[in-house]
């Protein structure tokens, strides 16, 4: 893939965490980005600075709707689609809207891409697909039973893309992302993520509750690490790399005791009380797995992955980027 002015990328869920990160990165690359986001999850903000750049295009839209989808997609010569509802617990809630959104949304972007004749469809799969599996690491052709809506919905995404891969000839790869983290992760609501939810209650003060005794474990994935996967996935021309799904991931499992240390560690340098906060233990949280660790392989051999940042490297990025941004939103409160 050469990123040049002349290469068109659709990114869906592109006001989100993890979009609007995929946004700045090819924009910086010369490449021209159109977003598709209908703002469930997503925020303005977080791509507010692009509003302007002849480069960029906002189109406020439902990948449930069709019609969106192919306005969205017209002319685009790859497609990230990172659009989704994310959340286990949210899913258990309300398993209708997740399918919904998850398989209906996710079926009406292929087609809307396999006939607007894109050169590749690149879209974020999930670690839990691996469901009930205990095989550790985790390797792409060994899963087990789906343990939330959620993860079923993800499991459905690999199978369409497949189909339409082998019937249709869409060029797809699908990247399991495993527990990806930093800057621009929504704090706030009811499913937010466990480490910005963790460090706003640290910034004030208050005691994090861990589910479970501390001892799951999880393979953090930075933000930075995530972006070089989608490139990468972009870019391959090895026809054997294509069609097929790897993990994101950094290959190493932290667990939630060692995380919230990471936490503590990193914040009291900005306010040495924070050291001095309590960790408070619940029950475990229903779906959730014990522990997640991938292997990187596949994507090392086939696609050259080679991950920047482990997760204490990426924690301490992430934290000074929540520091300065989400500091005083609590100071506020």
């Amino acid at each position: 893939m050469q990123t040049t002015l002349q290469t068109k990328i659709l990114i869906t869920g592109g006001a989100g965490f993890i979009g609007s990160n995929l946004c700045d990165h090819f924009i910086a690359k010369g490449c021209t980005v159109v977003c598709l986001d209908n703002f469930a999850t997503g925020h303005k903000k977080n791509i507010a600075h692009h509003l302007g750049n002849p480069q960029f295009t906002l189109i406020e839209g439902d990948i449930r709707n069709l019609a969106d989808c192919q306005k969205a997609v017209a002319g685009a010569d790859y497609v990230l689609h990172q659009a989704a509802l994310g959340s286990v617990p949210r899913s258990i809630k309300d398993p209708i809207t997740t399918n919904d959104v998850n398989v209906g949304g996710f079926l009406n972007m292929l087609t809307a891409a396999r006939d607007a004749g894109v050169k590749r469809f690149v879209y974020a799969a999930s670690s839990s697909t691996y469901g009930d599996s205990e095989m550790l690491p985790k390797t792409e052709d060994v899963i087990g039973r789906p343990l939330s809506p959620y993860a079923i919905t993800k499991y459905v995404n690999e199978l369409y893309a497949d189909i339409f891969s082998r019937t249709y000839g869409l060029q797809t790869i699908g990247l399991r992302y495993f527990n990806v983290f930093g800057r621009r992760q929504d704090p706030n609501g009811a499913y937010a993520a466990v480490i910005p939810k963790f460090v706003m209650q640290l910034m004030a003060h208050q005691s994090p509750v861990i589910n479970g005794d501390g001892n799951h474990s999880r393979d953090f994935t930075y933000i930075d690490n995530v972006v070089q996967m989608n490139e990468l996935a972009l870019a391959v021309e090895n026809i054997n790399a294509v069609n097929t799904v790897y993990n994101t991931a950094f290959g190493e499992r932290t667990t939630l005791n060692e995380m919230v240390n990471y936490l503590k560690q990193f914040l009291s340098g900005y306010d040495p009380a924070i050291a001095n906060v309590a960790i408070v233990y619940g029950p475990n949280r229903e779906g959730d797995i014990p522990h997640s660790l991938a292997s990187i392989d596949k994507a090392k051999n086939l696609l050259g992955y080679t991950p920047q940042f482990s997760m204490g490297q990426g924690l301490e990025q992430a934290v000074k980027w929540y520091w300065d941004n989400l500091k005083p939103v609590v100071a506020f409160k």
